[in-house]
């Protein structure tokens, strides 16, 4: 069994590899020779017993294994550099630019707030918020860290889990009144929704599961936005269904102007993440913000 020291020295290999994107390109950054890092990953993948990459002559890809096996690698090696940092005492003050990115909705009502905080605490960093519809590209250098719904599926990234969320459908009681409750996620398609047009999902199309079931389910509304807040304003007007961030209609559910519809349904996982490129995981504003953020938006969630 290899000791914890080789175990994460192949992490932080593979980590490597799979930023650089080919042998040759890791060859050049690691200093050896592609023969020797080809050597090196088929070590590791005799090594798990797995196959990590598909490679051809000038591009590698993630198997499903290298995809579980890179995620973990990742949280283990910050894990690691965080210890690290906190045994030797470095006590480096965040300065410099910060450029953050959030959800309109969540950022408004979230972040923006642990921002006002953050640099209260820490006067030397600048920090730029900018609110979005749509998370950006992972592939632009435009931010340091965004705050996004979901774990991105980009290796070249590093993904912290903040806190867990879910998003629930709901309604205001007035509506469910006049036009019952649905009982079924086939139900959905003869009531009012309100969609919410935001990153790359399908617009007007729910899926839901429950055990092993799911349910792609057709919706229809007249109003839609881009805007989350708008459409719970709709819904709380009693204009229809909406699909919304546990984090954002919580205390309207607490308050009963909200009212779950289909609570024994789930749909597909939004917990809240911060994502920042792998460059920057060792520097200290980056480092002191996510960490901000997670305790925090933690503390909320507990």
């Amino acid at each position: 069994m290899a000791s914890t020291r080789s175990a994460s020295g192949d992490m932080q290999f593979f980590s490597t590899l799979v930023r650089c994107g080919s042998l040759a390109a890791a060859a050049r950054e690691l200093q050896v020779t592609p023969p020797a890092v080809s050597k090196r990953l088929a070590q590791l993948e005799q090594h798990l017993g797995t196959r990590l990459l598909s490679r051809t002559t000038r591009r590698i890809g993630l198997t499903a294994e290298g995809e579980a096996y890179l995620a973990h690698a990742r949280r283990i090696l910050t894990d690691i550099a965080a210890v690290e940092r906190e045994l030797q005492g470095a006590r480096e003050q965040p300065t410099g630019l910060l450029r953050v990115n959030a959800t309109l909705g969540f950022g408004r009502l979230h972040v923006s707030p642990l921002v006002s905080s953050f640099v209260r605490e820490h006067p030397g960093v600048q920090v730029q918020l900018q609110l979005s519809a749509s998370p950006p590209p992972l592939t632009q250098d435009a931010f340091d860290v965004c705050v996004r719904f979901g774990e991105p599926p980009d290796a070249r990234v590093i993904a912290r889990l903040l806190a867990p969320n879910r998003r629930l459908l709901c309604a205001s009681p007035g509506y469910l009144a006049r036009h019952g409750t649905p009982k079924t996620p086939a139900d959905l398609a003869r009531h009012a929704t309100i969609a919410i047009r935001q990153g790359d999902e399908a617009y007007g199309v729910w899926r839901l599961r429950s055990g092993k079931r799911t349910e792609t389910v057709k919706v229809h509304g007249n109003l839609s936005s881009n805007d989350g807040e708008i459409a719970v304003q709709w819904a709380l007007a009693g204009h229809g269904i909406v699909l919304r961030a546990e984090w954002d209609i919580a205390r309207y559910l607490k308050s009963g102007r909200l009212r779950e519809v289909l609570p024994h349904w789930q749909t597909p996982p939004a917990d809240v993440y911060a994502v920042y490129p792998v460059q920057l995981q060792g520097a200290a504003r980056v480092h002191a913000f996510v960490e901000h953020l997670a305790r925090h938006l933690g503390a909320q969630a507990a």
